[in-house]
């Protein structure tokens, strides 16, 4: 005999940190631009219930450089988002994209100008 197991309520499921489409789209504009730059070749989404990562490659086969970090649970705390370095050292904080981002465009800056 087989069992079925029932589909989880609404109030039951937990929600899912993602990416909202401006904050997607802002990112990809700067992957793009990077790429365009010929600084980054790749990059990975990981989407999990408490934490939602961006990490740009230089290379496939190696760390990323650079992760964005969105963990809504800090919201209050330290802020959502958070800019990782290629060793783990947190570099920025924030609950905005734009000034998160902003050490990222100077650098971008420099490497077309």
């Amino acid at each position: 005999m087989s069992v079925v197991a029932p589909f989880p309520h609404p109030w039951e499921r937990r929600p899912i940190a993602t990416f909202d489409r401006k904050e997607l789209t802002r990112i990809l504009d700067l992957y793009g631009r990077m790429v365009a730059a010929g600084h980054w070749r790749d990059y990975a989404l990981r989407v999990d219930p408490d934490l939602a990562v961006f990490a740009a490659y230089r290379r496939a086969s190696e760390r990323p450089e650079i992760r964005i970090e969105k963990r809504p649970a800090l919201r209050s705390k330290q802020g959502a988002f958070a800019l990782v370095s290629e060793h783990g050292a947190v570099l920025k904080r924030g609950n905005e994209l734009a000034p998160l981002l902003a050490p990222l465009e100077r650098r971008l800056m420099r490497l077309v100008g």
